[in-house]
């Protein structure tokens, strides 16, 4: 049994697609807990510390776990999102900084403008779809996970996980936890697909850095 997907799967009845309200709640308190932003990483760890299933038992050493678990809590945000943009807030979604800010408003003449602005940035999101899609989850499965990735560390591995992390991310032992952030910042960003970027080196980038910073 798999808690990621136990979570999603428990959340939904018949069609629907709707995650756990108390999950949302939960999730929304982590973010607004560091509200000026955080990485994923960090509220991840935050959750997990929290006791918040699936994420505090959630195994991030391996590709399937980490799929899992990075896609459930982007499915959240992106729920959130929708739901703070009705409501004059915006959600800001990047694995390098989650947080929530708020939007000028002056008077009631000009909620209609946030909401509409909102609605387009919510629309124009490349992204939105794949994470709101709970689908997905029910078909990556340890293989399909593995294939995403297979054809690029089978190529580079040679038996050594922490080799291939570290030639990802373009480093070298020794190499120290704040240097390998550094390196993964600056890479993340090139890479997103909001710059032109795909999901697929994304994913690469963040298991080599869960990789080398031990979870």
């Amino acid at each position: 049994m798999n808690p990621v997907v136990d979570a999603a799967a428990g959340a939904r009845t018949g069609g629907d697609t709707e995650v756990d309200p108390g999950l949302l709640a939960a999730v929304e308190q982590g973010v607004r807990a560091q509200a000026a932003g955080q990485t994923e990483h960090a509220l991840i760890a935050r959750l997990r510390d929290a006791g918040v299933v699936p994420f505090a038992g959630a195994d991030l050493r391996e590709p399937l776990g980490l799929f899992r678990t990075h896609f459930l809590l982007f499915h959240c945000l992106y729920r959130l999102r929708d739901r703070l943009a009705a409501e004059g807030e915006w959600l800001r979604i990047h694995c390098l900084d989650i947080g929530i800010q708020a939007r000028a408003m002056a008077g009631a003449g000009a909620a209609a403008t946030v909401g509409t602005v909102s609605a387009a940035l919510v629309r124009e999101d490349p992204l939105r779809a794949y994470y709101l899609d709970l689908s997905t989850l029910d078909h990556m499965d340890a293989a399909a996970v593995q294939a995403l990735l297979d054809g690029f560390w089978r190529r580079m591995d040679g038996g050594d996980r922490r080799a291939t992390a570290l030639a990802v991310l373009e480093l070298a032992d020794p190499v120290e936890d704040a240097e390998v952030q550094s390196r993964y910042r600056r890479l993340a960003q090139r890479h997103h697909p909001d710059r032109g970027g795909d999901t697929a080196t994304l994913q690469r980038l963040n298991e080599a850095r869960w990789i080398l910073l031990g979870g």
